[in-house]
Parts: C-alpha cells; structure tokens; sequence
C-alpha cells in the first residue's frame, strides 16, 4: 500500500494487544494494525500495544481516541497497568496536542477521571507471527468469545457507522 500524506500513525495501548488489534482492525480507514510492545521516551518499561495507520480523510484522531477510551478500562488504575498501560503514543507535538485535546473533550463521557496518559513514542517490538491478527484467526476460542467479543459488541452498538463491513466478524 502506498502511503499518502494524508495516512498517520498513532500507538494505543490500554488492554491485551489482542483485543485492541482487533477492535481496531475493525474500522473504516485504518489501513494498518501492528500489535506488540510499546516503549514511550518517558518510561523504560514496554507496554502491549497496538500501532494504528490510518487515513485521516476517512477517521480522523479523535474519532480513534474515543473508540480507544470506550473499548478499554480507560478510569481504571487496576494493577496490571505496567502490562496494559492506558497511554496514546504520539509521534509529533502536534498529535500529543490533539491527543490531550481530545481527552479533555470525551472526559465528560465518563463517571471517573480518565487516566489514559498521552505520551511520546519511542520504539516498538512486534509480537510474534503465530500472535498476529489473533482474533481474526481465531475467533472461536474462549478468550476471543469471552474477552474480545464484549468489546467488539461495544462498537457495534456505540460506533456502527465507524465500522468497515468486510472487515468486522460480528460477535456471538
């Protein structure tokens, strides 16, 4: 695929790489989904992650962002954040901006405070293959039915319209 200069990247990290990847993989405009490890310049310790590229002339960054707050436990401070930080890796201050801007705007969403933390991206690592586009390959086992089918299901109630058809396996 060509990248045009209308395509962006943006990392989001808040649960197991599996669901993210796979909730995101879901949605009209993005081209692209890398599932792995994140390291932000601000914490040495990677978190699992997803890196999104997507065509910013058909989702835009705060359409991504509210998708991500919504689909993961994004007021939680549980004790598996290390693992599972709730963060948005930017690659620009320009991003981190709209990143914060956004934040602020769908806090309101929200009973608690959101603690999705915005922060600079410095490396990823991609998981191993047998790991990549999980759920896709195997939507039948328990923790796709159990875990990432519930999330799935949030998009198809709260965000239908942000959905690519030929790409999302409905849950059962």
């Amino acid at each position: 695929m060509a990248v045009s200069e209308q395509n962006y990247k943006i990392g989001l990290g808040g649960s197991c790489h599996w669901c993210t990847e796979a909730i995101f993989q879901s949605l009209l405009g993005v081209t692209i989904v890398e599932q792995g490890w994140i390291t932000a310049l601000s914490e040495p310790a990677p978190s699992e992650a997803i890196i999104v590229t997507y065509d910013s002339a058909i989702i835009n960054l705060h359409t991504l962002i509210e998708i991500h707050l919504h689909t993961h436990s994004c007021t939680s401070a549980h004790s598996m954040r290390q693992k599972y930080r709730s963060a948005i890796y930017v690659y620009s201050e320009t991003q981190k901006q709209e990143a914060e801007n956004s934040i602020k705007l769908l806090q309101e969403d929200f009973d608690s405070p959101v603690i999705t933390k915005v922060m600079l991206f410095e490396s990823f690592k991609l998981n191993a293959q047998e790991y990549l586009n999980y759920y896709f390959n195997n939507p039948d086992k328990p923790f796709c039915k159990n875990i990432i089918n519930p999330k799935l299901q949030i998009l198809l109630t709260r965000f239908m319209s942000a959905l690519d058809p030929n790409k999302i396996i409905p849950p059962s």
